[in-house]
């Protein structure tokens, strides 16, 4: 195998630099609606929870889309799914800005931005990039899992801006065009097959499953649990700031200003949450983010000062951008690497249909009570779902230890 081909190579860290441009350019789909919430309520005439639904329709999209896109990224490679994406999300925006009825831009997003797009450049992605890395491979994943935070950090405050001055539609068809010319190119970059995996890979999963005492469908089962509820918890603040702010009178373009804070410093986290990965574990980094997460949840309650709510929107994003890469690296640690696109692709399009329901159930709270104090409630108690199951499986591991700490498989 030519040395450029290997793990750990300079290829590979190149592969991973397409990768996370692959992931922020077509990780739009995740934000757009979030900036766009306000303008489509007015347009459309319709109230919180009924805007929030295109929203949530494209979160569960998303979830069944990375999981057929994964299995076919473990098929035939990734470009395939990842050009099916893009010219998805080509497709999706310029249609979306002929919607004339909110069910219309709801199944469009859903179906072509969700089920089709986005998903293709988020698990499949993660998954690919796992295949490249052994000594680094959290750091490597957390990497790439930050493209969708990278998009949530420069989009909204250019998606905002567009939006005010040329109005969302005119701004769907140039986002549709933009996607279709920048990420072609970066899909047939990435056309090498990742290098031949060492054969223990199974065996050392084989042997993670058996300290946890659990079958594979059953953790499956726990992971997506855990991911669905973190990202419930997780959609009060990232879904919801913009308009929080407008109905608090600080305007949407504050929000869309906490939105993007909120989001850099989640890259960050994301960043010292891999280095951490690498040395203590997966499990440990997830049960520590989910329990910094919960404590960034109940300041919001305590806090709605414009002030506040920029330090809070940075504080939020540095203690829960650590979970979801987590969820990644353990789904590479217990599942063979043969089925490591439709695995990780099951859980992290699992934290994206919590996602969607998170955002669809704080409009609706909302709806019912004219406040988002019950929304955060609702979060946090999501929220200690998921320290359960985490400290459930830290405990577990700790309870039948075998010298694996910190291993993060093959």
């Amino acid at each position: 195998m030519p040395k450029e081909s290997r793990a750990e190579s300079a290829y590979a860290w190149w592969r991973l630099g397409a990768a996370v441009l692959l992931a922020t350019i077509g990780g739009i789909g995740l934000w757009s609606i979030v900036v766009a919430l306000p303008a489509v309520q007015a347009e459309f005439g319709v109230d919180r929870a009924d805007a929030s639904l295109p929203y949530t329709l494209t979160m569960l999209a998303f979830m069944v889309g990375g999981v057929f896109m994964g299995r076919l990224a473990d098929r035939y490679g990734i470009v395939l799914p990842v050009v099916i994406g893009t010219l998805a999300l080509g497709a999706g925006y310029v249609a979306t800005a002929f919607a004339r009825e909110l069910w219309q831009f709801g199944l469009l997003y859903a179906i072509l931005i969700g089920g089709l797009g986005s998903c293709a450049v988020f698990g499949p992605l993660v998954a690919d990039t796992s295949f490249w890395f052994d000594r680094r491979r959290g750091i490597a994943v957390a990497l790439c899992a930050s493209g969708n935070y990278f998009a949530g950090t420069v989009w909204p405050p250019v998606l905002q801006h567009f939006i005010a001055t040329q109005g969302w539609r005119t701004t769907h068809i140039g986002i549709g065009l933009f996607c279709v010319v920048t990420m072609l190119p970066l899909a047939l970059a990435l056309r090498r097959p990742p290098p031949v995996q060492a054969s223990g890979g199974a065996a050392r999963a084989a042997g993670g499953l058996a300290r946890l005492g659990i079958s594979k469908g059953a953790l499956q089962f726990l992971l997506m649990l855990a991911g669905l509820a973190c990202c419930v918890a997780m959609a009060m603040p990232q879904v919801h700031i913009v308009a929080y702010c407008a109905d608090l009178g600080y305007g949407p373009a504050r929000g869309a200003e906490m939105l993007s804070l909120m989001l850099g410093f989640g890259v960050v986290s994301r960043l010292v949450s891999g280095a951490i990965t690498d040395r203590v574990g997966a499990p440990l980094m997830l049960l520590l983010g989910s329990g910094l997460q919960a404590v960034a949840l109940m300041l919001f309650l305590q806090f709605d000062g414009l002030v506040a709510l920029y330090v809070l929107s940075a504080i939020f994003g540095l203690f829960q951008g650590g979970i979801v890469p987590s969820y990644a690296v353990m789904a590479r640690q217990f599942f063979p690497p043969a089925e490591a696109g439709l695995r990780v692709s099951l859980v992290l399009s699992a934290t994206l249909a919590g996602m969607g329901l998170g955002g669809w159930l704080s409009g609706a709270i909302f709806d019912a009570t004219l406040s988002y104090r019950l929304a955060m409630v609702n979060g946090i108690a999501w929220n200690l779902l998921n320290l359960a199951i985490a400290g459930w499986i830290v405990l577990r591991l700790r309870a039948r230890p075998m010298g694996m700490a910190g291993q993060i498989g093959a």
